[in-house]
């Protein structure tokens, strides 16, 4: 049996596996250098109730993520409650993530808005790419940071995901305990909607082998070129256009919403970002949670069926599905006399404490 021990210490020794912790913490801080606007560009004002600064933190796939980190100014003291805030997809933090972490910061939380990887302020490369797995992990990454935090209470930590985020949130909330309450607004299931099409349109083999055969070929030609080119995101919509479209446009193209380095206010993602999404269904262990979790959406919202459809697969009387009358998808990105927040509050102070 020693023989056996000595001989399995070794194997995994010489695999790195047993890195020392001296080696450990200096790997973790290898982060790189990301260039930071320290001035405020946010589509929403500066609250004067919390404090604003920026901080970075590294994933476990080794890149470095930019976040805005919001406290609030009074607090009655100790550790606080924390919350990491992400989405839309394709949107950056100074954008609807940026006005939910500073709205729960008023209302008590110590929060952070996150740019995923390879987006906005953060790191990766190449750029303006999506992956269900490393984008499912920049959330447990924030969860990393927030617990190693000497003002946050490592026992009370949620998260909150908007529009495509509200699947990772729902996905990482699967995989990571240590998240204790997720809300998922306005949610998109990126890997249905990539595989299957608005509505499950083009839910078959064809049309999904047709969809592989387009990008692989990009695949090629984008090695060949040594280039990614992207796809175009929200372009103006023609009178004839699904509203659902318009509401996009009125919101990233317009001064309601744009902002420079949002993928949804300019170029758009790298056109072979979809292909991960077509063989991973990120929601497929959601029945597994066991921590809360709080859906909204619109009740005229094109999206609506997402968040309908996860809450059937949902289990436990800690899960709730909010419907807003009226609201539209983009509604639930910044309209404050829309979004719930007095719902948030209450959800999150009654799961994190």
């Amino acid at each position: 049996m020693k023989r056996i021990t000595i001989l399995t210490a070794t194997f995994l020794c010489l695999f790195g596996l047993m890195e020392s912790p001296a080696q450990n913490t200096q790997s973790s801080r290898n982060m790189e250098k990301l260039k930071l606007t320290q001035e405020w560009d946010k589509t929403f004002p500066k609250s004067d109730k919390v404090s604003h600064s920026k901080v970075t933190f590294v994933n476990r796939y080794g890149i470095t993520l930019a976040a805005d980190l919001y406290v609030p100014k009074t607090t009655a003291g100790g550790k606080l409650p924390a919350i990491a805030v992400s989405g839309p997809f394709g949107a950056v933090k100074e954008q609807s993530s940026g006005l939910y972490a500073q709205t729960l910061a008023e209302r008590g939380f110590l929060t952070i808005a996150f740019d995923p990887s390879f987006t906005g302020e953060s790191g990766g490369q190449p750029r303006y790419i999506a992956s269900p797995d490393i984008n499912t992990e920049d959330f447990s990454a924030a969860v990393d940071y927030l617990a190693t935090r000497p003002d946050v209470d490592a026992e009370r930590i949620g998260i909150v995901g908007i529009c495509g985020w509200g699947g990772f949130a729902i996905n990482a909330a699967a995989n990571d305990t240590r998240i204790k309450a997720t809300v998922a607004s306005t949610m998109y299931d990126i890997s249905r909607c990539s595989a299957n099409g608005y509505f499950d349109a083009n839910d078959n083999a064809d049309a999904r082998y047709k969809m592989r055969q387009e990008l692989n070929a990009q695949r090629t030609e984008d090695y060949r070129t040594g280039t990614y080119p992207r796809t175009v995101m929200n372009p103006k919509p023609a009178d004839d256009a699904p509203q659902f479209m318009k509401d996009y446009y009125d919101y990233y193209k317009t001064e309601r919403g744009y902002h420079p380095r949002s993928i949804n206010s300019g170029l758009g993602w790298n056109k072979t970002s979809n292909l991960a999404f077509l063989n991973a269904p990120i929601l497929a262990y959601a029945d597994e949670i066991r921590s809360a979790v709080l859906l909204i959406h619109g009740e005229k919202a094109h999206s609506r069926y997402f968040s309908e459809d996860t809450f059937k697969k949902l289990k436990g009387d800690n899960k709730e599905l909010m419907i807003i009358p009226g609201a539209v998808h983009t509604d639930l990105y910044d309209r404050t006399d829309v979004i719930p927040f007095d719902k948030l509050e209450e959800f999150f102070k009654k799961y994190l404490k």
